[in-house]
């Protein structure tokens, strides 16, 4: 008889769970669920309390709704009984906090914060808290603190402590009425087990904490701000666990939720990105894999620790355990041609679509694929949601430069395609230059899986063949052989994730491979991207933070006259 684990991908728009079977990898169902908020990123669920620039917020009862409906939906697809599942495991986009009481309840779900932005889920995108992560580094920088070399030399927005002293900063009694601040992942298998664990991947990559050193000193902290000098001891915790362990099991509350047996094992939460590696059978160093989505993460492994200039991080055993674990990414991927669409895209082009029965990206892509390389005479800086790595700045914009009056949006369209693929060159040279080997490159997700045009270009660009995931659901695929790691090789899983990989892990017989002729343009194309990347992203122009200035400056009287008027 056959058995099964579960994966569970919480991802930027919506959940996904798929049904797995062990030993072959084969997907035997899956099922999507749209979060019901969405990403809150201008008004709370009330409809009236406004959000500032830069916020993007979630619900917590979304993550639940996720499971609650797409777990019995699965087994109701593939006719597979509860008793053949043996295991279960998530992942989550991160970093993805919010603030927990003493009772493992989100503040956001009280009576008192229910209408307070602090009280809620702050999404990876979250970007509120460019100044506290500013003044991190200036402080860390000037302290001589050994920790943000293993962050590339900036620790980012988006990460846990700046979002957490935002809220001391801005909201102490949101801060105040907080016991613990913890990752989405964690307080999503915190109410499956009935145990909160953290996970050693969000906490290493996310949270300035290493398998050695733990988090830095209570002495850092202080000089921060005075109120975070005990911020580990009184907000975290220094019990952290390793991804490939067993987090716990279902709890009878949690198994009647999602229509599981109580007892099934249930695998220490995740990241999307890390947990995908195995998935496509990476396990070893010099293997690089493209996580493409509304942004992009790029995982590597390493046999040793290296400090590379604007990376996210470095982990040991942050991804496979006994290798480090390498991370870098991009804000603004497939964000970036979604934006285009709803935004820059003429009527005319939305009918022939309609006509061709095609949705606008197809149309798109299908009439950038007809123009050569470097004939829309275009280049992008692709920094519509900031920039990650190798500049680690929230505050950067987007930049299209060359455009005329005969510009098109397929031309505008592939540029931004183009400029994604300049980022993630980049990222690949800072990694070489800093003697982290890059061999082969792979790539998963919806973009990789779906255009074909964009990954040609990423080949073209980077002058390297790219391997794609087999699988559309890498991530859920990754977090069920982790589910089958927790089970044990004992109720028919594995006891190790390497041991997984090989038999489920999974690729597409099809190979992208480079074109001569397009490499020896791109190449010239590149050296103009990276003449722009280093004058507006290295301090010689600081127009995009000037402009930054001006618009909070303006957008705060205008909210001023909107308050006055009513």
């Amino acid at each position: 008889m056959a058995k099964y684990s579960i994966g569970v991908d919480y991802g930027t728009q919506s959940g996904r769970a798929v049904l797995v079977e062990i030993g072959t990898g084969k997907e035997i169902a899956t099922a999507v669920k749209p979060y019901t908020h969405g990403v809150m990123d201008e008004f709370l669920p009330d409809g009236v309390t406004k959000l500032e620039n830069d916020w993007a917020l979630q619900h917590p009862t979304d993550y639940m709704e996720v499971l609650e409906i797409t777990i019995p939906e699965i087994l109701k697809q593939a006719n597979v009984s509860p008793n053949d599942v043996i295991g279960l495991g998530i992942d989550f986009t991160a970093c993805t906090v919010l603030p927990i009481n003493q009772h493992g309840t989100p503040l956001c779900l009280t009576e008192e914060f229910k209408d307070h932005p602090h009280g809620y889920v702050k999404l990876w995108k979250h970007h509120a808290a460019q100044d506290e992560a500013n003044r991190l580094n200036e402080i860390a920088e000037t302290r001589g603190e050994k920790f943000l070399q293993r962050y590339g030399g900036k620790i980012s927005s988006e990460w846990l402590v700046p979002k957490l002293w935002q809220i001391l900063n801005e909201a102490p009694e949101v801060y105040e009425a907080t016991d613990q601040f913890v990752e989405a992942t964690d307080w999503v298998i915190s109410q499956l087990t009935g145990d909160l664990r953290r996970n050693s991947c969000t906490a290493g990559y996310k949270a300035i904490w290493h398998k050695q050193e733990g988090y830095p000193t209570k002495e850092f902290f202080k000089a921060l701000d005075e109120r975070l000098e005990n911020v580990v001891e009184e907000k975290l915790s220094n019990e952290i666990f390793p991804i490939g362990s067993k987090a716990g099991e279902l709890t009878l509350q949690a198994a009647k939720l999602l229509g599981l047996n109580p007892g099934t094992a249930v695998a220490i939460a995740n990241v999307d990105a890390h947990v995908a590696v195995p998935a496509v059978g990476i396990t070893e160093p010099g293997k690089l894999l493209m996580i493409m989505g509304t942004s992009t993460c790029h995982i590597l492994l390493g046999d040793e620790e290296k400090v590379v200039p604007g990376m996210c991080g470095v982990v040991e055993d942050g991804v496979i355990p006994g290798l480090m674990g390498y991370e870098a990414g991009q804000s603004c991927v497939g964000d970036h041609f979604e934006w285009f669409t709803e935004n820059c895209v003429p009527a005319s082009y939305y009918k022939e679509a309609e006509a061709k029965g095609v949705n606008i990206h197809q149309l798109l892509t299908e009439k950038a694929a007809q123009l050569e390389v470097g004939e829309s005479g275009l280049v992008a800086l692709d920094w519509w949601n900031g920039n990650r790595s190798t500049l680690v700045d929230a505050d950067l914009t987007g930049v299209l430069l060359g455009a005329t009056l005969l510009t098109k949006p397929e031309e505008i369209y592939r540029a931004l395609i183009e400029a994604t693929a300049y980022g993630t060159r980049t990222i690949v040279e800072a990694f070489r230059n800093s003697g982290v080997p890059i061999n082969e490159v792979y790539a998963c997700g919806g973009i990789a899986e779906k255009n074909a045009l964009m990954m040609q270009i990423y080949s073209d660009v980077l002058n390297m063949e790219i391997k794609i995931s087999a699988s559309s659901q890498t991530p859920a695929l990754g977090s069920a052989m982790f589910g089958a790691v927790a089970a044990g090789k004992e109720r028919g899983g594995y006891d190790d994730i390497k041991d997984a990989a090989k038999e489920m892990a999974r690729l597409k017989d099809e190979v992208y491979q480079p074109k001569r002729d397009n490499v020896n343009v791109y190449d010239q194309l590149f050296a103009e991207y990276t003449r722009l990347y280093d004058y507006f992203g290295r301090g010689e122009n600081n127009v995009m933070k000037n402009l930054k200035k001006i618009k909070k400056a303006s957008s705060s009287k205008t909210q001023e006259k909107i308050e006055v008027s009513q």
